[in-house]
């Protein structure tokens, strides 16, 4: 296939040779034209703006640092949508706003084109060795068309939704992530604190509950169900938990400022009376502030797991 390929940095370096490994003929383009070489010596031809990256291709791909850069290489007048033909795509590998990505998709529909927003995630190792997932939001028709084109890139493409809602998943991701890790800092600070050695520390907590299961697994049983009852493990001995830990950290002069938040939302749940029910019930006090209600059918959630979402 004939493909359009426009930034050649830390990740789209990776994704364009992937494109080529797998016998697509790229037209490629860089602000810096260095940064092509390796792909114009594997057989690539030069775009000297997007707007000859998207003339003539079944595909063109975007993998920019921001929004700004997006919307210019997009919609500027050298830009993407002033050389895609009618019947071809653009999908925007990059992390953007699903507004932004909406204006986009709205300025191509207007033209009779197809943008589908398509950010990874997977870094640069995962761009390179091709285990990256591709979340895509947009038109189910196209990317199921293109679907094999994304599988060069990454082993996990999925479709997540209409036009911003793959953005939104890649935010949701992202913003969980680095929640995480200031979390961890911040409780690996107090064990260490405290007197436990670093990596004795770590080999503990990774043979707890926390470290044997995946992340997300923690929402499967009661959070997306919406079931609370019965408790596998009660709010109340949750509460006293984390309360301890907190106090080990004012004993120990530890600042504890994102554990002490989830103490508070904890203690919240406890004056509901909630005591007695799972102890991850005190996550709907964030649904109600939100107003949304989360409550996916048990049997889709199987299937779905099954299916290695």
């Amino acid at each position: 296939m004939r493909i359009g390929f426009i930034g050649l940095g830390t990740m789209g370096r990776h994704m364009a040779a992937n494109l080529q490994k797998a016998g697509h003929q790229l037209a490629v383009h860089d602000r810096d034209r260095a940064a092509a070489a390796p792909h114009l010596a594997a057989g690539a031809a030069w775009a000297a703006s997007p707007r000859e990256a998207a003339f003539g291709v079944e595909v063109v791909f975007t993998s920019l640092p921001g929004p700004a850069e997006v919307e210019a290489v997009a919609l500027g007048a050298e830009g993407i949508i002033e050389g895609l033909a009618a019947g071809a795509a653009y999908f925007d590998l990059s992390t953007i706003s699903p507004s932004l990505a909406r204006k986009v998709h709205a300025a191509f529909a207007a033209r009779g084109l197809a943008m589908l927003d398509s950010p990874v995630s997977g870094g640069p190792r995962g761009a390179e060795s091709r285990k990256m997932a591709i979340w895509v939001g947009g038109d189910e028709a196209v990317f199921a068309r293109l679907k094999p084109v994304l599988a060069a890139m990454g082993d996990q493409a999925r479709h997540i939704g209409p036009i911003g809602t793959a953005s939104a998943a890649k935010l949701v991701h992202n913003c969980a992530n680095y929640g995480v890790l200031a979390v961890l800092a911040e409780a690996f600070c107090l064990g260490v604190k405290a007197g436990v050695e670093p990596l004795a520390l770590f080999q503990a907590v990774r043979q707890g509950v926390l470290g044997r299961r995946r992340t997300l697994d923690a929402l499967i049983d009661q959070f997306l169900p919406n079931a609370y009852e019965p408790a596998a493990f009660s709010l109340r001995l949750a509460h006293k938990d984390v309360g301890l830990a907190t106090a080990l950290g004012r004993e120990l002069g530890v600042p504890m400022r994102l554990c002490n938040l989830a103490l508070e939302e904890m203690t919240e749940a406890m004056n509901r009376g909630w005591g007695e029910r799972d102890s991850r019930v005190a996550m709907v006090l964030e649904q109600e502030r939100s107003g949304v209600a989360i409550a996916v059918d048990r049997e889709e959630l199987r299937a779905a797991l099954a299916g290695g979402g």
